[in-house]
């Protein structure tokens, strides 16, 4: 369950990546209330998470998880580059989340 938490808590957290370019600053009201919520149960759900895996593992894959995630939608989304060199090291962050998750005991 704890892993379930924190796949969660990786998905709001690219949720709010992602809604912090809408808030403008956060003078935008309610893309920045919905951010603001993201943040919070991201966090909340790492939280809940870190009652039973180890904090290293957990905090880099839900960073991990934010960053692979709100790289991908950057280029889906907002037409960011895509070339060999980024999506390369996109695979190197993968590579390391399954490797923390694999090594990981939970």
């Amino acid at each position: 369950m704890a892993w379930v938490l924190l796949l969660l808590a990786g998905a709001f957290e690219i949720g709010w990546a992602l809604g912090l370019k809408q808030t403008a600053g956060f003078t935008r009201l309610v893309p920045s209330l919905l951010t603001a919520g993201s943040m919070v149960v991201s966090l909340g759900l790492l939280g809940l998470a870190l009652r039973t895996l180890p904090l290293g593992t957990a905090y880099a894959i839900w960073t991990g998880i934010g960053t692979v995630g709100t790289v991908i939608a950057g280029i889906v989304i907002h037409g960011e580059p895509a070339n060999a060199l980024r999506l390369g090291c996109v695979a190197l962050i993968v590579t390391g989340i399954v490797g923390l998750k694999l090594v990981s005991s939970p």
